[in-house]
């Protein structure tokens, strides 16, 4: 019997759709079904991160950051603003027109690669074989195809004694959705997703008060940026609790009364708004796991091999909901390294090397691992630290907060990871994945020539600073 398909892909956040374009351009026959749909009730592409997620929460991060600068730091640079106010709904409006130029972007990507945008729900009947149900009918149909992408992505995880009441209480995408200002705001969860939030609506105007049940911050980052991060957080106004272990998070009158634990004891507050941020679960549910004979985890993630491949001949699983950090840039490499290896080609992911990036003003970013693994694992290094405070970019535009560290293995020099707080982080932590990626030495990069004045110079200066000769910093090199 002929196939509808040379592949189906269920899921058109960034896992799913980077596989079904890539897969289009090798010359495969590509459908790819989605049932997201947005405010209005109408299909839009990009999952999770395009719509409700990454882009809009970088989109109001930008805003606020403007609105703050002007209202603190502007003057010392002799701009002077008199009458300054917000316009929330101005703000929201402009997300939402940059969430619809992407995600229309994308489905201008999908007709130009001849792939069929199938709107509705999708789900594993098997080796081959999917449901396909589309929004506008109640029965669903069979589609075949030799191949299948899983690519559901992840929703918000719940927290029992916090339930969301979609108002008052809110997930992460209604964190996103305020109309006005909070003047109190609770963020529960001190994470990526909880610090970009709070950051957000504390630049325009909140009392943020975020409550992290770990008694340490951030503890899968370096810890000596970490305490550097908490400290910048801290001074910026965002009140951050940790060891607070939320018992109940219940609508009182017209606030939310917020009742935890910490090393104090029971401690109660009163909100106008609170945000649940305890992180992400994979979107698997609805995916007819058991029916099909799909194994899944204990966590619900989709069990894979190294390159994607689940316990299903032909059937393959990306992004969210398998093992990893659910971040879109590694569910997108994902993507991409599945498409080849159906069509044929060898193509790896090295998920050694994915890097992490947290939005704040200073921006935290890393790739490899901290100097706490290196010791557990008994790997010796040296590290090269350099300040931002001591970069001639960074002192003329102002951002002088935070590090450079690099981290190099004290035997061969080999570059082993890269941990960055301070601006533009986001952007200088892609020097030191490539350089990483390409196994070169702490002397390569001091070999390289960097332009001036520049804040990659720092990252410069760190590779210097590993062999002790930093030309900007009188820092001497720890060696593990």
């Amino acid at each position: 019997m002929e196939k509808d398909y040379d592949l189906i892909v269920v899921g058109a956040g960034p896992a799913g759709y980077v596989a079904a374009l890539r897969a289009a351009q090798l010359g495969l026959k590509v459908g790819c079904i989605d049932n997201w749909l947005d405010a209005d009730g109408k299909p839009s592409l990009g999952g999770t991160c395009l719509n409700v997620g990454c882009i809009p929460s970088k989109a109001l991060l930008d805003t606020s950051h403007h609105y703050d600068s002007l209202l603190r730091e502007y003057a010392d640079h002799g701009v002077l603003v008199d009458g300054l106010r917000i316009d929330v709904e101005t703000m929201q409006t402009r997300k939402r027109s940059v969430v619809g130029t992407l995600t229309q972007g994308i489905a201008t990507l999908f007709k130009a690669a001849d792939i069929d945008w199938l709107k509705g729900h999708g789900q594993l009947l098997g080796s081959g074989r999917v449901g396909f149900a589309a929004h506008d009918r109640k029965t669903p149909r069979e589609l075949s195809a030799d191949n299948i992408i899983l690519a559901p992505g992840s929703l918000p995880s719940a927290l029992d004694a916090a339930a969301l009441d979609g108002d008052y209480v809110v997930d992460s995408t209604g964190g996103l959705e305020f109309s006005e200002v909070p003047k109190r705001l609770a963020v529960i969860g001190a994470g990526a997703i909880g610090l970009e939030l709070g950051s957000v609506w504390r630049r325009l105007g909140a009392e943020v008060t975020l409550l992290e049940a770990q008694p340490e911050f951030l503890p899968i980052a370096d810890q000596s940026l970490a305490r550097m991060a908490f400290k910048s957080y801290t001074a910026q106004g965002l009140q951050i609790r940790l060891g607070a272990r939320i018992k109940s998070a219940k609508l009182s009158g017209k606030s939310v009364r917020v009742v935890y634990e910490d090393a104090n004891g029971e401690q109660q507050e009163r909100y106008d708004r609170v945000i649940v941020a305890v992180g992400r679960r994979p979107n698997t549910v609805g995916l007819n796991a058991e029916g099909s004979g799909l194994l899944l985890d204990e966590r619900g993630c989709i069990h894979v091999d190294d390159h994607c491949r689940t316990n299903l001949p032909g059937v393959w699983a990306i992004g969210d909901a398998v093992r990893g950090p659910m971040l879109a840039h590694k569910g997108e490499e994902e993507g991409v390294m599945v498409a080849e290896r159906i069509a044929g080609l060898h193509s790896s992911v090295d998920h050694n090397l994915i890097p992490a990036v947290i939005y704040t003003h200073p921006e935290f970013a890393w790739v490899g691992p901290t100097e706490q693994r290196l010791k557990q694992a008994g790997i010796p290094y040296r590290s090269g630290r350099f300040p931002l405070a001591a970069n001639g970019r960074a002192r003329a535009q102002g951002d002088t907060e935070g590090e450079i560290k690099l981290l190099a293995h004290a035997e061969t020099d080999r570059l082993l990871a890269a941990h960055m707080f301070g601006a533009n982080a986001s952007d200088l932590i892609a020097q030191a994945v490539i350089a990483i990626s390409l196994q070169a030495s702490a002397e390569d990069l001091a070999r390289t020539v960097f332009a001036h004045p520049t804040l990659s110079e720092a990252v410069h200066e760190a590779a210097l600073a590993v062999d002790g000769r930093a030309l900007h910093s009188a820092a001497r090199p720890k060696r593990g």
